[in-house]
């Protein structure tokens, strides 16, 4: 489908660019390696379970975002320093923003899977298992970012990006769990026509 090539190249433009000269180039491999490995699963597997263009779209924002974060870390991101700078924020918001739009992608991914590939239907238990997933899955990368920051052994609150918040971590969790409701509830419905009509589009 010519929308999907589209994000796939555009998101390989966005990529290049942020591979060259990035801040810390270290720092660029630990937050681009999972969104490399999700992108390579996704082409792999494109025929054989095609996603929602709705889905698709939100994961290339939400690559987007992390290979932007990555060129300039998170926490040096022009656009959102002049926005604190220009609202008196505290702290640079992009990673709370990369966190908001990554709840919404994996909820939809999450919800799309189990949808077509296991015998749940749409309502409460899908509702929270797509929520459970989300969590789950921000709560690894938590986790992989602290063995991560460990392992380096330097510049740890960089690569974090707590810019002094002992409640990063947590802030972030939450951050994902309102994209997650957010993509539940606005585009529940939507999504689950988009969803049918792709499994009989296959079927047929």
């Amino acid at each position: 489908m010519m929308m999907h090539r589209i994000l796939l190249v555009s998101f390989l433009v966005v990529l290049a660019w942020s591979a060259v000269k990035p801040k810390d180039g270290m720092i660029w491999w630990l937050e681009l390696s999972p969104i490399l490995i999700v992108v390579a699963v996704l082409v792999f597997t494109y025929k054989k379970m095609r996603l929602t263009t709705l889905t698709y779209v939100w994961l290339w924002l939400s690559a987007v975002i992390v290979a932007v974060g990555g060129h300039y870390t998170y926490e040096q991101v022009p656009l959102f320093n002049w926005i604190r700078d220009e609202f008196g924020f505290a702290r640079n918001h992009f990673d709370r923003f990369g966190h908001f739009v990554k709840g919404i992608s994996v909820a939809l991914l999450s919800r799309e899977v189990l949808l077509r590939s296991t015998p749940l239907q749409p309502g409460k238990w899908m509702f929270f298992l797509a929520t459970c997933v989300t969590l789950a899955t921000g709560a690894l990368y938590e986790l992989l970012e602290m063995a991560a920051a460990l392992v380096r052994g330097e510049s740890t609150e960089t690569f974090l990006g707590t810019q002094g918040d002992e409640w990063d971590a947590q802030w972030d969790l939450w951050m994902l769990l309102i994209g997650n409701l957010l993509a539940l509830w606005v585009f529940g419905r939507w999504h689950e026509r988009m969803v049918f009509r792709r499994e009989n589009e296959e079927g047929s």
